[in-house]
């Protein structure tokens, strides 16, 4: 179940390396779990663009996504005070695994963000999260501190070494043995490794190109053991042992 609305740009402000962070204000009350993204209307673009919720709370939701291409560039140029056509409450989320008290969190590049939330809904149950970031340099890296100030033990990784570990998250997760669990969000190869080099379960969310967003196109299908299943609105989250790479 979505909602179809108008919220208002708050902030919209450059955080890392074509990374940029805005807050808008608006109806929040088809935001349910960490994990669910939005899809928003842009001006002069026939097809909106989804982006997965880093926070939200009673009156903003705050979304974190790169300048890539044609449509997010025109995003980081929307002004403060621009209202904004947006579903929410899109794609199915995360669900916390109560029964699992180590659990990683491991973020890749944009799928950092709905981590962040994710984080904050483990602590809120009681489980606090070792957390894995991986980036290609330094001047990507973004919400390090951000993790580090929930209380979550934070290793960031680069691919050329030039902050933190050199390497990739599967390098940090071959050095760990007390984790009983997995979160994780990134492009697929990042996905398909985790998943390859982790011995417990886990859940996994898939960054996709779609087109509508809410399961009418069947662009963003993944295959998984019972069929095919779209990343938009079965996913983006599905576990490791339901995904066939």
């Amino acid at each position: 179940m979505y909602k179809r609305d108008i919220y208002t740009v708050l902030k919209n402000k450059r955080i890392a390396k074509d990374v940029f962070c805005m807050v808008l204000e608006g109806d929040l009350s088809f935001i349910t779990t960490p994990g669910q993204f939005i899809n928003i209307e842009i001006e002069g673009f026939y097809l909106r663009r989804p982006i997965s919720i880093c926070d939200w709370d009673d009156k903003t939701i705050t979304i974190i996504y790169k300048a890539v291409g044609s449509g997010t560039r025109a995003m980081s140029n929307i002004a403060i005070g621009t209202k904004l056509d947006i579903l929410t409450g899109l794609g199915n989320g995360f669900t916390i695994s109560t029964g699992n008290k180590n659990p990683l969190v491991i973020g890749g590049g944009v799928g950092v963000p709905p981590l962040y939330a994710l984080a904050k809904f483990l602590i809120k149950n009681g489980i606090t999260p070792k957390v894995i970031l991986g980036f290609a340099s330094k001047d990507d890296v973004f919400y390090e501190e951000e993790f580090k100030n929930l209380g979550c033990d934070t290793y960031v990784t680069t691919d050329d070494g030039s902050y933190g570990i050199k390497g990739n998250v599967v390098d940090v997760i071959s050095t760990l043995s007390d984790y009983d669990y997995f979160y994780t969000c990134g492009p697929s190869p990042m996905l398909k490794a985790v998943s390859k080099n982790t011995s417990c379960s886990g859940q996994l969310s898939f960054e996709e190109r779609m087109g509508c967003g809410f399961g009418s196109c069947m662009g963003c299908s993944c295959k998984t053991l019972t069929g095919e299943k779209r990343i938009c609105t079965e996913g983006p989250v599905l576990l490791k042992e339901e995904i066939l790479w």
